[in-house]
């Protein structure tokens, strides 16, 4: 009798995943229209914290190289701080701070950023976070000045002036616990990212969200042209201290199309903590850019 009531038990438990696993999944508009919502609130919490990214980047050849011979492996690991800091009522930018390169530090190690924003987010301080984000991009390896490897990149897509320039679609890789994948395809100019010369980079890829939430759980963003080769893929978690999704982890490959290696890296954060930043008054600063 007591085996017979553990197998009806379980057999109500493999039922009810069945039916939620089952469930059909909510039209890709609502969903969207919910993520959207999500990542304004995620900008207001996710504005205040400052977390430390240790990053990690290789070189490699690529498969359809003809030559390989000579390559040398170039090989970094940097250490930074990241935020994000609002510049006007949808619009916050990300910086990043290297304070340590492969074991050595290239400043003193203080929450230099944090501080340059504790005043409020003037144009004179944005105008050196910006040259402090250029300087940090000097760290990268491989050809060219990057600076769409950030964990936020993908929410750029989702903001009030990205919406208007995308096309969403149903994604394949939609489950339970991953998310409903949803797809996107940038078709509106100027585009989110553009290159260093100024020309229009247009993006695709998928976001993971949870549907009742609107939460981005994973996303990814590829952007290619006759020039260059880039993906990213975030996943955020959940931080009980902040109550808020975090980055976890960052996933990047780049490839300037001359070359026969690319860059591939990966980035996690920790030690997030928060800080107050008050916008004082309205700047204009670029979009990212991609050799």
């Amino acid at each position: 009798m007591r085996l017979h009531r553990i197998a009806l038990a379980a057999s109500i438990i493999v039922c009810s995943a069945l039916v939620r696993a089952q469930s059909p999944l909510l039209p890709v508009a609502t969903v969207v229209k919910r993520a959207a919502a999500y990542v304004e609130r995620f900008h207001q919490d996710f504005g205040s914290v400052v977390a430390e990214e240790r990053y990690e980047q290789t070189t490699r050849p690529v498969a359809s190289a003809t030559r390989t011979s000579g390559f040398l492996q170039s090989h970094t690991v940097l250490r930074s701080d990241f935020l994000l800091v609002k510049i006007d009522e949808h619009q916050w930018l990300p910086f990043r701070d290297v304070f340590e390169r492969d074991g050595q530090a290239v400043r003193d190690r203080q929450d230099r950023l944090s501080k340059l924003f504790l005043g409020g987010a003037t144009a004179s301080a944005l105008s050196q976070a910006q040259r402090i984000m250029n300087e940090s991009a000097r760290y990268n390896i491989g050809n060219g000045t990057r600076t769409i490897n950030v964990p936020t990149l993908p929410l750029m897509f989702l903001s009030p002036d990205g919406l208007s320039r995308m096309s969403f679609s149903e994604g394949k890789g939609s489950s339970a616990s991953a998310g409903h994948a949803i797809a996107f395809e940038e078709i509106g100019h100027p585009t989110v990212i553009t290159t260093t010369e100024g020309r229009d980079l247009p993006a695709s890829g998928r976001f993971w969200i949870d549907e009742e939430s609107g939460a981005v759980v994973r996303a990814e963003v590829r952007a290619d042209d006759t020039a260059v080769q880039s993906e990213v893929v975030v996943t955020f978690e959940w931080n009980d201290m902040l109550k808020v999704w975090v980055p976890a982890r960052m996933e990047e490959r780049f490839r300037a199309r001359r070359d026969n290696f690319e860059v591939r890296g990966v980035a996690t954060y920790a030690n997030f903590r928060r800080f107050n930043v008050s916008t004082s008054e309205s700047v204009q600063t670029p979009p990212p850019d991609s050799p």
